[in-house]
């Protein structure tokens, strides 16, 4: 089973099916599919100017239905064009990219954001983590190691941050071990926290290398997370993920990677195995 990845007009769509309960997945029997649920959606291709994280006008792409699949969007720079302006809320001041990946979802979750903030602030889960690699043609592990710090210095490792620390305002800082480009350390920035929403930001601090050659410089690897709650039972879930319009060539192109390392953290977050198929893409 796979994803043909045809170009469309406002790039190209990736459909993920929410298949298995997870960690969060309690009394969800209703909101599970199909693991063989894939299929394409008519795209509104005139409504759909660039991606529109939720802050205060409805998402674009828009969430699913309660009972449908994740839509997982890698957008153009031919639809986009080279100079794109991110949207204000993310805070980027950057403009242009080289990838750039969405997700929209719903997610069956019945316990209180605390439960989300304390999963998110559990950086040690993060290692082992699984994602298709579209090279080898297999499943294989992303995050060999991950690990909350103390501040900004590399080596100072800690305990995982609990939900009380995961405040709104605050910066926390980890290393992550990635099986591509090694060993590199990221800020956190919590922009939101509170009973019906969460949001957060992760870039890189450090420069990320491949056989020691520079890929990513700082701040040029970036991601934010929306999390709303919907009702007692489903919380909502976008997130937004870029590389800079500069990084080296080496990364560049290889638009199923972006997708399934992006499927791979938003599969994580919300409870579903990342090894669950499909992948995002084949």
């Amino acid at each position: 089973m796979g994803i043909d990845l045809k170009r469309l007009p406002g790039g190209a769509v990736f459909l993920i099916a929410l298949t298995a309960p997870g960690i969060f997945a309690q009394q969800a029997d209703r909101f599970l599919l199909s693991p063989i649920a894939l299929r394409a959606r008519p795209l509104d291709v005139e409504a759909q100017t660039g991606p529109l994280p939720p802050c205060g006008k409805e998402p674009i792409p828009a969430y699913p239905g309660v009972n449908e699949q994740a839509v997982v969007k890698s957008w153009s720079k031919s639809d986009l064009g080279r100079d794109w302006k991110p949207p204000v809320c993310t805070g980027w001041t950057e403009v242009g990219f080289t990838t750039l990946v969405t997700i929209a979802a719903r997610f069956p979750h019945t316990s209180e954001a605390e439960g989300l903030l304390r999963h998110i602030g559990a950086i040690s889960e993060l290692a082992g983590m699984r994602y298709w690699s579209t090279t080898h043609k297999q499943w294989r592990t992303l995050i060999v190691n991950a690990y909350a710090l103390t501040d900004s210095k590399p080596g100072q490792r800690r305990e995982d941050f609990t939900s009380n620390e995961m405040k709104e305002g605050r910066v926390l800082y980890f290393e992550q071990v990635d099986n591509l480009s090694g060993k590199a350390i990221y800020r956190m920035h919590i922009v939101e926290a509170s009973a019906s929403r969460l949001v957060f930001d992760v870039e890189n601090v450090s420069t990320m290398r491949y056989y020691f050659m520079p890929i990513l410089h700082s701040g040029e690897l970036q991601s934010m997370y929306f999390l709303d709650r919907e009702s007692d039972k489903v919380w909502r879930y976008y997130s937004i993920v870029r590389t800079g319009k500069n990084v080296n060539g080496l990364i560049a192109g290889n638009e199923s990677s972006s997708v399934n390392r992006t499927v791979a953290f938003y599969r994580s977050l919300v409870g579903i195995p990342t090894t669950q198929e499909p992948p995002g893409a084949r």
